[in-house]
Order: structure tokens, then sequence, then C-alpha cells
């Protein structure tokens, strides 16, 4: 049965950050993402995770200037110390939160640009990423985002994911894969989650069209759980979607998995 998280910068944001933990427990989800917790301190982060009984399954690097449009630094060429910051205050959390995986984002390729040299710049980040996380037994992560939803973004496609995981060669360098990413792209999903079970590390969900509840949608979610568990995959599945409405009155979708029973 799948193990499933919560993604606190989407779930119960009805609530404060630091009551979201105990809404997620009560729901019955077993781990939390957060996209970004450096607005908060890790201190805080790890006693909600305490006393809620949670696992803190993964968070991203920072991603630079948010507010400015950048959306991750590993394929950004010229900020190649920025990211190495970034790698750094990152694994500062992991180690006070326990958390084994950091997704670090490609980012948007700057305009003016070649593809080639931001590919060269994100292997060189990767592996650095790679071997300062492997020191605390952590795995960095990367995933492939739409560009419908983010317009530019460096890493769209499976395949390529694959090629860059391949190009760079560590054991905890391994892939992130967004179901709803991929089907807003690709398609394929079943043939790709199979494809990708030997680096697969982390998987995350969302309905499509809409980007809501994993039900009633192009995606036969029931079907693919089923799935996942039949291709033997053990990881965490991240629930990063938009609520419909509140949280809790969308968590029909997970009874049958022990969710928002």
């Amino acid at each position: 049965m799948p193990r499933f998280a919560a993604n606190l910068s989407m779930l119960f944001t009805e609530l404060p950050f630091r009551e979201r933990f105990a809404a997620a427990a009560a729901a019955g989800f077993q781990g939390v993402e957060v996209l970004f917790p450096y607005a908060e301190a890790a201190g805080s982060i790890r006693e909600r995770l305490r006393e809620n009984g949670l696992e803190q399954v993964l968070f991203n690097l920072p991603p630079g200037d948010w507010d400015a449009g950048e959306r991750g630094l590993a394929a950004l060429p010229g900020r190649e110390a920025d990211f190495r910051d970034s790698v750094a205050l990152a694994l500062d959390y992991a180690r006070a939160l326990g958390c084994r995986r950091l997704h670090a984002m490609a980012g948007v390729i700057p305009e003016g640009v070649e593809h080639r040299q931001c590919e060269a710049v994100y292997l060189r980040n990767l592996r650095y990423a790679a071997g300062e996380a492997a020191r605390l037994d952590c795995t960095i992560v990367i995933e492939p985002i739409n560009r419908v939803d983010m317009p530019g973004y460096f890493l769209s496609r499976q395949a390529d994911a694959r090629r860059h995981l391949e190009a760079v060669g560590a054991d905890n360098l391994r892939l992130q894969f967004d179901v709803y990413h991929c089907q807003m792209t690709e398609g394929r999903i079943s043939h790709w989650l199979e494809h990708h079970l030997p680096v697969l590390e982390h998987v995350q969900v969302a309905g499509v069209p809409g980007r809501h509840e994993p039900q009633a949608c192009e995606i036969d979610y029931v079907w693919l759980f089923r799935l996942l568990d039949r291709i033997g995959y053990r990881g965490w599945v991240g629930c990063e979607y938009r609520p419909a409405n509140t949280t809790t009155a969308g968590l029909q979708w997970g009874r049958p998995w022990g969710i928002g029973d």
C-alpha cells in the first residue's frame, strides 16, 4: 500500500503553517513535504514533526529569487556560488529534520542563454550537490516540471531526466516523478514509472486538469496506486495538489488507503 505524505505548502493552507502538521497526522498521513521550509526555524519544524509522529520526507533547495521569477538555481550559468550556498542551507535543515531527500530545482533558462550552456552547469552542480549530500546519507532528486505551469523550465521531459542522472552517475542522485507534470507534458505515465523504477526515489500526485485532488480526473489514480504496488515501489507518494475546496473535504480519495477517515 502506498505511503502518503501531505505537502504542507499546498494542503491544509486554511490553517497557520505550524498547525498543519497536526491536521496532517489527524487525517492519517505518516509523512509531510514542504516546498521551502526556510521561513521557519528548523527547531520549530522538528518539534512539530516529533509531536505528531510525522516524518519529513522531502523539501526543495532554496529556489533563488522566487518573486523575481526564479524557479531554482541548478542550471543557471553564473549562479554556481549561490547554488552551493543553497546546498549548504538545505543540508543544515535536512540534518535538523532528519530528512533524507532534497529536490534540486533546475530553474528557468535565462533569456539569451543556450540550453547546452545550462546543461553543462546543471551537470556540474548536480555532481557537487550529490557529493555534499552523500556526507549526510542524503539523496538529491531531480524532477521534470511541465512548461505550461512553469514556462521555460530547463527540465521538462522524462528521457532528459534519466539522461542527466546517467551522465552524473551518483548513487544518491535519483528521480522525483510527478504524475501531474508527466501527464501535462507527455503522458505514458505507467510506461515511465516502470522504466524509471531503478532510479525512482519519490512520486507526487495531483489531478489533471486543475491540479486538484487525485480523483475524478483524466488519470485513474486507483489503478495507478495499485500499479505502484505491483511494480514494487516502496517509496513515498507526495500529495502535492491544490484542494478544490477545503483540504479535509477533499480527502475522500484517500479513504481506501487510510487517509481522511
